[in-house]
């Protein structure tokens, strides 16, 4: 394509005047600021962070705060929300740039966490250049937290019918119907009025002036999956703010936000992430068998593809039972999806899903007493590891009090990150009305990609239109096309799982001041996936220098390059030992991974 673009360009008549030297054409002007939104934040007294060491509970050297926020940027002296900040020092600050800001997607996700973990993850030439400051989204985690119900226990109730990774049967619809529309009714009651006021426009908005706050003329930012959501809603509500904004692992804004002509289809049925879950199996399985059995032990007995079907076929038909000396583990068919689909979320997911295939074939088969004991044991193992994968671990009560004492005094006891995950889910982006229509649009979506069709589907099943009516009036809609005063880094991973390469395309395609950058690897977000990825990003966070047009960084292509025997498969359940991720890697648990719900995949 871009071999045909410039024979098209050569190949046209040129005006005379277009001959002038390139140097002499001025680069086109970045838009600015609209008045209404430079209102809305500009009015809003700097703040002036007191910052507290709280090394003790994240990183040597880190710095805590707590700043007031307004609730409604409408109202921009009015009633306030708290939002809690953690920032890494430079560590050469005669050389100090700025301040990078990280966010690690969800929605949800903390980043005073992602800044406390930048030693583990960031290269030592941005840590010596940058101040690095990851802020708690408001109504998340340490930030004044969105609450749908009084108590725990009362929220566990309404959920009750969600239990399932996936609902199937009539039965089962209709306990996740009711259980959707308890949430949707309690977020938009009692949850109000945070849960009207969680929106990623509202979050841009509390960055500008974080960004003020720390002193900077304009935004540096590193976003991750639903991350990349929030960096695109700045750029595109503040133009003229961006200095750098890095976005890896790209939701597609048009897909989240929605329009009047998809309103209709599920905002978790937009985004793609099943067919793009479908897409990274499907090759996983391919390189499989074309590995073969001394490097991924599922291609010892067939074609791993026809084996996957069979597997499956078989599980929508009736679980698998594992049971052991102390334990009992059922895996159904929404189970096994979704342990899938988490497995795909890691760059080495591959020797995960070989085993996890195996081990469940093994169970079904002729095999002796010594082997199953083993498959048991190893499905067990898996099933335990699983079970909360992803989860946002709430602040321990030594944190919590920690952050008490420094002057927080809103940290109840609650565990909000289903709370809030939905409430930023719901009120970002346009939805169908009817909850009872769900099931309808997820056996649609099942019929399109079977498995990971309503699994992705029945997330955003609170979010109907009709229940959820806690709304946010400034959430933005678009345009998503502004011209940044700095390019922008768009990276995507080719087999993502969650966040399809097509949305990384797309928004290189709607911003015009913008590059894309595409990772030929596995999993979720590509930074820490191959040494060229990072340094990629490290450049441009730098210098501001992009990547060549076209540029692609070979990461994990081939998942099965390790000599695996499927007797260490079978009784370890995990992969064969490997090298570390590169030093880029992210932090354990996986920027973006959403926190884990009854409702969420």
């Amino acid at each position: 394509m871009v071999g045909l673009l410039l024979a098209t360009c050569v190949a046209a008549p040129v005006p005379f005047l277009a001959t002038a030297p390139a140097q002499a054409r001025q680069a086109p002007r970045p838009d600015r600021t609209v008045r209404i939104e430079a209102d809305r934040v500009d009015r809003v007294p700097t703040p002036r962070p007191s910052w507290w060491d709280c090394g003790e509970l994240y990183a040597t050297g880190a710095q805590c705060a707590t700043v007031a926020l307004p609730l409604d940027y409408d109202r921009p002296l009015g009633p306030t929300t708290q939002v809690a900040v953690l920032r890494i020092r430079a560590t050469d600050p005669a050389r100090r740039i700025g301040t990078l800001f990280v966010n690690p997607g969800g929605p949800g996700g903390s980043g005073v966490e992602l800044a406390a973990a930048a030693r583990d993850f960031l290269d030592p030439r941005v840590l010596a250049r940058f101040d690095v400051v990851g802020f708690d989204p408001r109504g998340t985690n340490l930030s004044s937290g969105v609450r749908c119900w009084p108590t725990m226990p009362a929220r566990d109730r309404a959920l009750a019918g969600a239990g399932a990774a996936f609902p199937r049967g009539a039965v089962q619809d209709a306990a996740a119907v009711g259980s959707a529309r308890a949430f949707g009714t309690a977020c938009s009651t009692t949850g109000r009025p945070l849960a009207a006021s969680v929106s990623t426009a509202e979050v841009a908005r509390d960055m500008d002036v974080l960004r003020r706050a720390v002193g900077d003329a304009r935004l540096t930012y590193l976003g991750f999956s639903y991350g990349t959501y929030l960096g695109q809603v700045y750029a595109n509500l503040f133009p003229d703010r961006v200095r750098a904004i890095a976005l890896d692992g790209v939701l597609d804004p048009l897909a989240w936000a929605g329009t009047k002509a998809t309103r209709n289809t599920p905002q978790t049925t937009r985004i793609g992430s099943a067919k793009a879950s479908a897409r990274a199996l499907d090759r996983i399985l391919g390189s499989c068998r074309t590995a073969g059995p001394a490097y991924c032990s599922l291609a010892a007995t067939g074609d791993p593809k026809a084996i996957y079907a069979s597997l499956m076929t078989s599980l929508r038909a009736a679980p698998i039972v594992v049971r052991g000396p102390d334990f009992e583990e059922r895996f159904t068919y929404a189970d096994v999806t979704s342990i899938l689909v988490d497995m795909l979320y890691s760059p080495f997911g591959s020797y995960d899903v070989d085993a996890f295939l195996s081990l469940l074939v093994e169970l079904r088969g002729p095999t002796t007493p010594a082997r199953a004991k083993a498959a048991r044991a190893g499905l067990h193992r898996i099933a335990v590891r699983y079970r909360d994968f992803g989860r946002t671990g709430a602040p321990s009560p030594r944190v919590r009090a920690a952050w008490r004492r420094a002057g927080r005094t809103a940290l109840p006891a609650y565990e909000n990150g289903i709370d809030a995950y939905q409430a930023v889910m719901c009120t970002d982006g346009l939805n169908p009305s009817l909850v009872a229509r769900w099931p309808v649009y997820a056996a649609r979506a099942d019929r399109a990609v079977p498995g990971f069709g309503p699994l992705w589907t029945w997330p955003s099943a609170p979010c109907a239109r009709a229940t959820w009516t806690a709304r946010d009036e400034d959430a933005y809609r678009g345009p998503f096309t502004r011209r940044t005063a700095s390019p922008v880094l768009v990276v995507g991973n080719l087999w993502d799982p969650a966040t399809p390469y097509e949305g990384a395309v797309r928004v290189a395609r709607l911003l015009p001041n913008s590059r894309l950058l595409t990772g030929v690897s596995w999993g979720h977000t590509a930074y820490g996936s191959s040494p060229c990825i990072d340094r990629a990003v490290t450049t441009y966070l730098l210098r501001q220098g992009l990547p060549p047009v076209g540029k692609r960084c070979r990461g994990l292509d081939q998942p099965y390059t390790e000599p695996l025997t499927p007797f260490t498969s079978l009784t370890t359940g995990r992969a064969p030992a490997r090298a570390p991720l590169p030093s880029g890697a992210a932090p354990a648990g996986r920027p973006g991974r959403a926190p884990v719900s009854p409702l969420v995949p």
